[in-house]
């Protein structure tokens, strides 16, 4: 019995005073050793600036294409006769060309008819509205609910 008792103790003891110190021990080793090999490594952000330079290189290209397209005569399309010109030049011949033609409205302007004409009643015939006349001696066909409308070919008698 003294034997198992023996037994729990060593098995809910706290771990020794030597134990707790080495593992403190190990882990500032393990942090000396970090510390030796990146402490004195140069610390360059060399990843970044070649990261910028070929982006500044791809934008140097892309700046040079845009300003040879837009200062240089090419074909677009031989076949059908279409090409792009430079720039300065289609803005030259757009001016000639705008400078060339009177301007006219985008629409047309309605003007107001002159101040005498309004009071008086327009002489001849009435203009023709959209609307047919719609005879007073002969009422509307009503039909009862949920009966279909005539045909528009034929014509509702009278009654």
């Amino acid at each position: 019995m003294a034997e198992e008792q023996s037994l729990r103790q060593v098995a809910q003891s706290r771990a020794p005073l030597s134990a707790w110190f080495g593992t403190l021990l190990l882990f500032m080793l393990f942090g000396i050793i970090v510390l030796a090999v990146v402490g004195p490594s140069a610390r360059t952000d060399q990843y970044e600036q070649t990261r910028a330079k070929k982006r500044a290189d791809i934008l140097k290209g892309v700046r040079e294409e845009d300003a040879k397209a837009l200062t240089s005569y090419a074909w677009i399309d031989k076949a059908k006769g279409s090409a792009h010109i430079p720039i300065d030049r289609a803005i030259q011949l757009t001016m000639a060309e705008l400078a060339q033609k009177k301007p006219a409205p985008a629409y047309p302007v309605a003007t107001p008819p002159p101040p005498a004409a309004a009071a008086t009643p327009p002489a001849g015939p009435a203009p023709p509205s959209s609307k047919p006349a719609a005879s007073p001696s002969v009422p509307p066909n009503q039909s009862a609910p949920g009966t279909p409308l005539p045909a528009a070919a034929q014509s509702p008698t009278a009654p």
